[in-house]
């Protein structure tokens, strides 16, 4: 469904499954009994004038409605790869800091639009719902956009628009959704940009991850995603590995095939295309080209940019970031090479994959 995530499931995202099971958990609990929904309602009122600070804590984490459950959860399950790509730790540090200083921003923001327009806001959706947004900074500023597909020849589909499709359906489901979507923004800018040492003031301690580590993982981490492909009885790892750099090569043809259109004049051409000349498979560059004559300059003037090969060196320093982010070091390898030590295009790679 979101072209990011890939195939793995939640491998190596157990904070990201936890909350998709026991949040999912206790919204539906709290259909089957609405007598306990109140305790669950983000009443802004009761907070300010009944100090029920409680709210706090039981309004900003399970969701009343199922169709903010059901939107939040698409969000969240599409942004684990930032759990895998920062580790578990940093993730959870990122979550707590953007739930805290939503906290205080969703109180601004009230008193604010009461001033402007003399309207008292009461209470706002109840869920985990401003951490989300939240993460739509990191989303927006990390993850490259590479195109997919276009819409009557000039809206552009990339492998981020349903994302943000999902999020503007979470942000129309209830009247003052907007204010903690502008709450999640801002607070995930301020942590992002570490404005005022927010990181190293709002941080989960080494020693609840360690605890969690051993008690809750295990609960909630998911095995390893097998090499099982139903391409036939013989299927290898070196033919799966063909069928991503298949993948990738469809990709980077379409990418390349957009930008040609939009800065290229259209010149007219007899016949079809033909795109094994014009853009030759990542595992066949260099190779099987038919014979030339030797140029005398060739050898005094070589490319300034030749094209990277199979055995062609990698930056140490970008294998060393993809190893970081919890990829194997063969695989980082083989995206290095295939994107041309490209880190943007090789991270997507393996995050799609």
């Amino acid at each position: 469904m979101f072209t990011t995530t890939g195939s793995r499931g939640l491998y190596k995202a157990p904070l990201s499954k936890g909350l998709l099971l026991v949040l999912n958990g206790l919204t539906l609990m709290l259909t089957l009994l609405p007598q306990y929904q109140e305790l669950f309602a983000y009443n802004l009122q009761a907070i300010t004038q009944q100090n029920q600070l409680w709210r706090l804590v039981c309004g900003r984490l399970v969701c009343l409605d199922v169709k903010d459950s059901f939107c939040s959860s698409l969000l969240i399950y599409n942004f684990r790869i930032f759990e895998r790509r920062f580790g578990t730790r940093k993730f959870s540090s990122f979550l707590l800091g953007t739930w805290c200083l939503s906290t205080l921003i969703d109180f601004l923001l009230a008193q604010a639009f009461q001033f402007l327009f003399d309207y008292e806001v009461e209470e706002l959706p109840a869920g985990l719902l401003a951490p989300v947004f939240s993460l739509f900074v990191p989303f927006y500023l990390s993850i490259p956009r590479m195109p997919v597909t276009q819409v009557l020849g000039h809206i552009h589909i990339t492998n981020k628009s349903l994302v943000y499709i999902v999020g503007l359906q979470l942000l129309t489901s209830s009247p003052f959704m907007w204010l903690l979507a502008l709450s999640g923004l801002i607070s995930g800018g301020l942590y992002q940009s570490n404005a005022f040492r927010l990181q190293k003031l709002v941080f989960v301690p080494a020693w609840v991850c360690r605890v969690g580590r051993y008690i809750l993982e295990p609960l909630f981490s998911s095995s390893q995603p097998t090499n099982e492909t139903p391409v036939g009885m013989g299927a290898t790892l070196d033919i799966q590995r063909q069928q991503r750099m298949d993948l990738l090569d469809q990709q980077l043809l379409l990418a390349q095939y957009n930008e040609a259109r939009r800065n290229a004049r259209h010149q007219p051409q007899a016949g079809f295309l033909q795109w094994t000349r014009l853009f030759p498979s990542l595992r066949h560059r260099g190779q099987n080209r038919p014979q030339m004559q030797p140029r005398p300059q060739a050898q005094t003037h070589p490319p300034t940019q030749p094209p990277l090969l199979d055995n062609s060196p990698v930056a140490e320093e970008q294998v060393a970031r993809l190893v970081e982010m919890g990829f194997s070091r063969i695989d980082a390898l083989e995206a290095l090479r295939a994107s041309n030590n490209d880190i943007n295009m090789a991270t997507n790679f393996l995050l799609q994959h």
